[in-house]
């Protein structure tokens, strides 16, 4: 499945995407922040194309390029799902790429899929605290504060971080724009 907006591609990632992975997600502001440990080299960005990314809603974000910029995927397996019919999106951009309005462009992209044709009815997220870019970037989508968790660092596991979850459902997405 290959999705397309005014500025992006998001296609499925392949092991050839390594190279390009790891430039961006060896950067500590970009992991961290989304609650993972930056990437050593490019071999374990490779490991991770296998292990986590080439799944069927997982997708590379791309400029027309084809290049890989970042990553947006619908995990159908979250905690945070209450009924069947839900999913969470996740989402991290390489630094060069910040401000300049492209994860909700994909993100619009990526509801509009979730809602319209894989008949998601409630989306879920969340943001860490201080994070607040991609607090600007759900609250551009729409999202709404549903609960507060601490959960365990990253790069620390005996210290707690404080995640907003939000939330968006299919009849508030009916109300907002979409590519």
């Amino acid at each position: 499945m290959i999705l397309r907006t005014k500025r992006l591609i998001l296609r499925p990632w392949c092991e050839a995407d390594a190279e390009d992975l790891y430039t961006y997600a060896s950067d500590p502001a970009v992991g961290l922040p989304a609650g993972w440990m930056p990437h050593v080299n490019i071999e374990h960005s490779r490991q991770i194309i296998r292990d986590m990314l080439c799944k069927p809603t997982v997708f590379a974000v791309c400029l027309e390029d084809g290049h890989p910029i970042g990553n947006i995927h619908l995990d159908f397996e979250t905690a945070l799902r209450e009924t069947e019919n839900e999913c969470e999106l996740g989402y991290w951009l390489g630094r060069p790429f910040w401000g300049q309005g492209l994860i909700p462009e994909a993100a619009c992209a990526l509801l509009h899929y979730a809602f319209d044709t894989l008949g998601v009815q409630t989306v879920w997220c969340g943001y860490y605290e201080g994070n607040n870019k991609s607090r600007r970037v759900q609250e551009k989508l729409g999202f709404m504060y549903h609960h507060t968790d601490a959960v365990p660092c990253v790069d620390a596991p005996e210290k707690r971080k404080t995640v907003y979850r939000t939330y968006l459902t299919k009849t508030t997405w009916k109300g907002t724009s979409k590519p």
